[in-house]
């Protein structure tokens, strides 16, 4: 009898267990996925929550949350969508904060076609250029920045060939359908060095800084654990792991 009351106290605890276990949907920027799958691995040693991932351009994900989607928390990759929600009170402003600062880099799958530099952009002798788009993606607005700062645009603006994200940009240079674009560092770069190919980092001053925030959105219905995780994000550990994939954070987030 004892035996049965300890396999029914025990089923009782896993039931509560998994009562108590929450699913938070988080909606991505397509640069940042792969570093938070990894953060995601991480933060679920420590937490029975379940974060599940939505990746998309910001534009595209914007509009889903403006029209209802059920997430949970946005994980833009710029700071006006962010600032958008919460002045149309669909955004917490008291979650809201600047998780990674985001590194374009001019990029080729091919080992030693890219110098360090910025000579083989400027020399225009390719036929192809790949940026994602610019009207829903902020990497891709920041690659027509720079391509204007360098005084390209004009002459190269014929050649571009426009992702949907920057994820989409990425798959069009991996798999050589076009042979360079301007991609997310993070999407090549680990651990100080780029893992495959060969590129140029733009330096920062040749567009606008992109800050990305996060925040929670006001209708979840999982806030708790929605800024349990936020709160993971800000953390020295997911700040190394964030940093690894080439990101800057901001100074008034450490």
């Amino acid at each position: 009898m004892n035996i049965k009351v300890g396999v029914i106290a025990g089923a009782a605890l896993l039931v509560a267990w998994q009562t108590q276990a929450t699913e938070v949907n988080v909606a991505v920027a397509a640069n940042f996925y792969k570093p938070l799958q990894l953060l995601v691995a991480d933060y679920q040693k420590q937490s029975h929550d379940n974060v599940v991932l939505s990746v998309g351009s910001t534009g595209k994900l914007y509009a889903q949350i403006v029209n209802g989607a059920p997430f949970d928390l946005f994980l833009a990759a710029d700071q006006r969508r962010p600032q958008k929600l919460v002045k149309d009170h669909q955004g917490v402003a008291s979650s809201e904060f600047t998780y990674a600062q985001g590194r374009l880099i001019f990029w080729s799958k091919q080992p030693d076609l890219i110098a360090q530099n910025s000579d083989y952009l400027k020399s225009a002798t390719f036929k192809q250029l790949a940026i994602a788009n610019p009207k829903a993606a902020p990497y891709g607005a920041a690659s027509v920045t720079v391509l204007k700062k360098l005084g390209l645009y004009k002459q190269l603006q014929t050649k571009l060939v426009y992702g949907q994200n920057i994820a989409q940009t990425f798959s069009y240079v991996n798999y050589g359908n076009v042979k360079q674009g301007f991609v997310a560092l993070s999407q090549v770069y680990r651990d100080g060095k780029l893992s495959q190919g060969s590129g140029w980092i733009v330096p920062n001053q040749l567009y606008t800084p992109i800050r990305q925030d996060a925040v929670l959105i006001s209708n979840s219905v999982h806030k708790a654990a929605a800024q349990s995780f936020l709160n993971y994000l800000q953390s020295a550990k997911a700040q190394q792991i964030i940093r690894s994939f080439g990101y800057d954070i901001p100074k008034h987030n450490q």
